[in-house]
């Protein structure tokens, strides 16, 4: 969605880094390579020129004028000034002290209301609420069937009362729900209302009605990021018709330049609270300024990586795994297991995507396959637990069975063990390297090594060393404990064990210079 602003962005504060001392031309020079790029990305006029005044100030200011590197305190303003335009802070969904807590979803027609009802009812049903949807949309031909299917795909129970179609009255379906949703113990009410226009007074006073049945804790205004400059216009006429406390975008996933949806919040005052990139129910999660703010400027988005990590990796799996690197016991099963946590992650290139500078690699990144990564798991399906245990035992006949059950050739079954062997052998060296798994690799020579000088040449040496760990030292540590200086008449020796006729005076010292 933001490919086009990231590019501009990136490109502008690139020229910037080579430079130890900023002119106000090179200052001007910058701001307005800025504003170019926000207003083609369809940044709403108003919203730049706050923008541009505000990275102006700053940057022409002693903040940037006494910095070590100036280049980068710009890039940080930058960065924060962004931050600021889509709302500064992460917004949490307001839930009510005594449930049901009440959503309401409002929005134009195709913005993707129903859908994102089903996504964010997945997204409670993950926080631990019990959610129900409602379908108050009984205009628009099939409404109530569409809420009831991705109601049933998302596992939560669906108030719909009346047919649609035409038939029944919104207003009254909500009021019902939620003493629908007392009664079932459901502690969220998610509404569904109908689509409708800005300038439709009707649908928008029948919005205003619902609103006033239920007393929604959150009005959510659902917009679809991709419509350009006339979202800032709706946006404006159902904060004016109806009212709404947040906003919801969707379609991020889309090829659009995307910048009127940065726009909204400014212009509305009212935060965005959750961003949808996708097509499946699992597709959506809080919006963070900062961190799309990141990502607009290159800089990646590792925090949401690690979460999305986090949910799909299974913690105890992951350190058995990373266990078996060390010792090399790492086998397909294992290989097959990491494959399909990943995969839960989402497409490969997305993640690639939130990494740091991944901006640079975008012709790398469009290339990436997630098929093949199906055609791996295919393959390694199609063997024996005994072969995924043991790869070495794959012969030709079983190469051949494998590939001919997977519908794969027989040379990227081939592929797949030889690319298993390396890959493993490096994650072993690696292991040993960092200490990681309990040794591998170069560790284990030197354990052997050392246990080869216990025998050999340091067999002498042991003999002299006490169990106290150093020569010399009774069992138990030093004398007198408290892990200081030894209690020297404890430890024997001294003059009285020097050899008979012992003359210290002819010993031949260096002499000091």
């Amino acid at each position: 969605m933001f490919d086009t602003l990231s590019d501009r962005l990136t490109s502008v504060l690139q020229n910037l880094r080579g430079k130890g001392k900023l002119s106000d031309a090179d200052i001007d020079a910058t701001a307005r390579e800025i504003r170019i790029a926000l207003l083609e990305a369809d940044v709403a006029l108003p919203v730049v020129r706050e923008f541009i005044k505000h990275v102006k100030e700053r940057a022409k200011g002693a903040e940037v004028s006494e910095a070590l590197n100036p280049a980068q305190q710009v890039i940080k303003i930058v960065n924060e000034e962004l931050v600021g335009i889509l709302g500064g802070e992460t917004r949490r969904v307001n839930l009510a002290k005594n449930p049901p807590t009440v959503i309401m979803l409002a929005g134009l027609q195709g913005s993707g209301k129903t859908t994102l009802a089903g996504k964010l009812a997945t997204w409670l049903k993950s926080q631990g609420h019990a959610p129900m949807l409602v379908a108050c949309d009984l205009q628009r031909p099939n409404a109530v069937t569409q809420l009831q299917v991705v109601g049933e795909r998302a596992g939560v129970t669906t108030f719909a009362p009346e047919p649609g179609n035409g038939v029944g009255d919104p207003v009254d379906v909500a009021k019902r729900s939620i003493e629908e949703a007392r009664h079932a113990q459901h502690d969220v009410v998610v509404v569904d209302t109908a689509g409708r226009l800005g300038v439709d007074e009707e649908l928008m006073q029948q919005a205003a009605d619902i609103r006033d049945a239920v007393q929604p804790d959150e009005t959510l205004f659902v917009v679809d990021a991709m419509i350009g400059q006339d979202a800032v216009t709706t946006a404006e006429a159902f904060r004016d018709g109806v009212g709404f406390t947040g906003v919801v975008l969707t379609k991020l996933d889309g090829d659009a330049r995307g910048g009127a949806a940065l726009s909204v919040r400014q212009v509305t005052g009212e935060p965005i609270l959750f961003a949808s990139n996708g097509e499946k129910l699992e597709d959506f999660d809080v919006f963070h300024p900062d961190r799309m703010a990141s990502r607009i400027l290159g800089m990646g988005d590792m925090l949401t990586l690690i979460e999305q990590a986090e949910q799909a990796f299974d913690q105890e799996k992951a350190e058995q795994a990373a266990s078996k690197l060390g010792t090399g016991d790492m086998t397909l099963e294992d290989f097959l297991e990491q494959m399909q946590a990943v995969r839960k992650m989402g497409p490969i290139g997305n993640l690639l995507g939130m990494l740091p500078g991944a901006g640079q690699m975008k012709d790398q990144l469009s290339q990436v396959d997630d098929a093949q990564i199906d055609r791996l798991q295919a393959i390694i399906r199609g063997m024996t637990p005994a072969e995924r245990e043991n790869p070495k035992i794959i012969n030709a006949s079983r190469r051949q069975r494998i590939a001919t059950g997977s519908g794969v050739a027989v040379r990227e079954v081939n592929d797949l063990v030889n690319r298993f062997y390396e890959a493993r052998k490096m994650m072993q060296q690696m292991a040993g390297k960092f200490g990681f798994g309990g040794g591998g690799g170069s560790a284990t020579k030197k354990q052997k090594k050392g246990r080869k000088n216990k025998k050999g040449k340091n067999k002498g040496q042991q003999k002299q060393k006490m169990p106290g760990g150093f020569p010399g030292m009774p069992p138990g540590g030093m004398p007198g404990g408290g892990g200081g200086m030894p209690d020297m008449s404890q430890l024997g020796g001294g003059l009285n064990d020097l050899p008979p006729g012992f003359d210290p005076s002819k010993l031949k010292l260096p002499k000091n210079k």
